[in-house]
């Protein structure tokens, strides 16, 4: 399953490491594609545990 999230507040490299970093640690080995300037994260596996780890990162996620 693949989820796409608009992250309006990711704003930075810094803010796209965290979120990356967030979602390996709750899907290790799934594919995610990180488009900053679009605010757009892509990520392979169970969309509810991505969404909750990118909150739980301190962003607001909405699905795109």
């Amino acid at each position: 399953m693949t989820a796409t999230f608009t992250v309006s507040d990711m704003t930075c490299g810094h803010c796209e490491k965290t979120v990356r970093g967030a979602l390996e640690d709750v899907l290790p080995g799934a594919a995610v594609t990180i488009d900053l300037s679009a605010h757009k994260v892509t990520v392979e596996g169970d969309a509810a545990k991505a969404e909750e780890a990118i909150r739980e990162a301190g962003y607001t996620p909405e699905r795109a």
